[in-house]
């Protein structure tokens, strides 16, 4: 194998935080399309950067549109997805950042191989709890619509299971509470 990492050589964890004054994290934002899960994480970004931190989202179309744009919609290729953004992730909370992701990560299976990878102690699963009524309501990019219709298969609360987290760090209910509400909860986790 000709892989020699360097992982001993650079500038450590700790001495990032340092400089940054905080400590890294991450809060994994779980729940079905539309459920509030990306609005919640840019709301977030901008208040925690407004107050001087170092932060970072992740997001699901972003990231498709990049580094996992080869990957489609299967169990496996979203298993693939999520093990990438884990890793990515892992990079920016070695560099001291608040890494914010956003992903309907379906599976408790795929929450948990993110886990493993970030670590349990840094990992902070957000359920976006929110009633896949409300979400195909919401229905801003029209998935909703396409997947009832049969045009997209495999779609996350209407032909792929979505398993909600049974131990989550945090259960944000969408339904009738404004973005700020959610924020303000979220931000106790930093």
């Amino acid at each position: 194998m000709n892989i020699h990492p360097i992982f001993d050589r650079l500038v450590t964890r700790q001495e990032q935080e340092r400089l940054l004054n905080q400590k890294g994290n991450v809060l994994w934002f779980t729940g079905l399309s539309g459920s509030g899960k990306s609005t919640i994480a840019e709301a977030l970004e901008r208040q925690l950067f407004n107050q001087g931190y170092f932060v970072k989202v992740l997001d699901g179309d972003n990231i498709r549109s990049g580094i996992n744009k080869n990957l489609g919609f299967s169990l496996g290729d979203r298993k693939e997805n999520i093990r990438r953004i884990a890793e990515v992730a892992k990079l920016f909370l070695d560099s001291g950042a608040i890494v914010l992701c956003s992903f309907v990560s379906p599976t408790i299976e795929i929450r948990d191989m993110a886990r493993e990878i970030i670590g349990s102690d840094d990992f902070k699963e957000i359920f976006v709890d929110t009633p896949l009524s409300i979400c195909e309501l919401r229905d801003v990019k029209g998935l909703y619509k396409k997947a009832r219709a049969g045009e997209i298969k495999e779609f996350t609360g209407i032909d792929s299971p979505f398993e909600a987290p049974e131990n989550p760090t945090l259960i944000l209910k969408t339904e009738n509470r404004s973005v700020a509400e959610c924020v303000s909860e979220a931000i106790q986790l930093i």
